[in-house]
């Protein structure tokens, strides 16, 4: 892979912001005005995974949080300041927790072999391979293994943001954005949508969830509030179904 210098990254700087004043000559003026991203992208920092070029999306379109392993870590300060900012102040519809196949954490979560504050940081995704270690280790080879627990690592995120004061306060006052949890597998460049079943975490024992949850099956138990009819509407209107039944516990 050929790597640019710094007066190259520079320069290139300098091509980009011609290419898109060529376009409209307002773009930067536009830009500069403010922010109002409907997506906050939580994902990982390595720097193979810049999700604007993956999904063609443009500056302003993603708030966004990256870290090792693309973690929901309740106790970063960090993340928990980009999570309420983006909730309570850009009012974000959506939240993406994306993985990714080959990645540098998951695999030093799964060996072990890692020392000091990455070892402490995947500390919690080798707890998550020890709870489904029976479903992962008869996986044929390691590279599904590996994959597996990616996957089972951004449903777990997905799980961890419910467990924030932030989102909890946003379910209540029905706000709270559609989390969605993704994969990127770099070796195609396609994302892969884990269809996360969110509605267990989102609801609360007033609503009792079928085995499937398909818009027909979800049943109301005797007295369960409009804002829980609400968000269930809002939930199904995105997707009719969820393939992955939340199994992380």
């Amino acid at each position: 892979m050929k790597y640019h210098s710094i007066d190259e990254l520079l320069k290139n700087n300098q091509a980009w912001v011609a290419e898109k004043l060529a376009l409209n000559s307002t773009y930067f003026e536009e830009l500069a005005k403010g922010q109002k991203p409907p997506y906050l992208y939580i994902g990982c920092s390595d720097s193979r995974l810049p999700l604007t070029n993956f999904t063609r999306t443009e500056p302003g379109e993603l708030f966004v949080h990256r870290n090792i392993a693309n973690q929901v870590s309740l106790t970063d300060i960090n993340f928990l300041a980009v999570l309420e900012y983006a909730i309570n102040h850009l009012e974000v519809e959506h939240i993406i927790v994306c993985g990714h196949y080959g990645c540098g954490g998951i695999k030093a979560a799964l060996e072990g072999r890692t020392t000091g504050i990455i070892d402490n940081w995947v500390n919690p995704i080798r707890e998550l391979y020890l709870q489904h270690q029976d479903e992962i280790d008869v996986l044929p080879t390691t590279e599904e293994r590996l994959n597996r627990l990616a996957e089972i690592n951004v449903m777990a995120q997905v799980k961890n943001l419910y467990q924030t004061s932030i989102v909890r306060k946003a379910l209540h006052e029905q706000k709270a954005p559609l989390v969605h949890g993704w994969v990127l597998d770099i070796r195609s460049g396609l994302i892969k949508d884990l269809q996360v079943c969110t509605i267990p975490w989102e609801l609360s024992s007033s609503c009792a969830i079928a085995s499937t949850t398909s818009r027909r099956n979800c049943h109301y138990l005797e007295g369960t509030d409009n804002i829980l009819k609400n968000r269930l509407s809002k939930i199904f209107s995105q997707s009719t179904q969820c393939t992955q039944i939340c199994r992380i516990s």
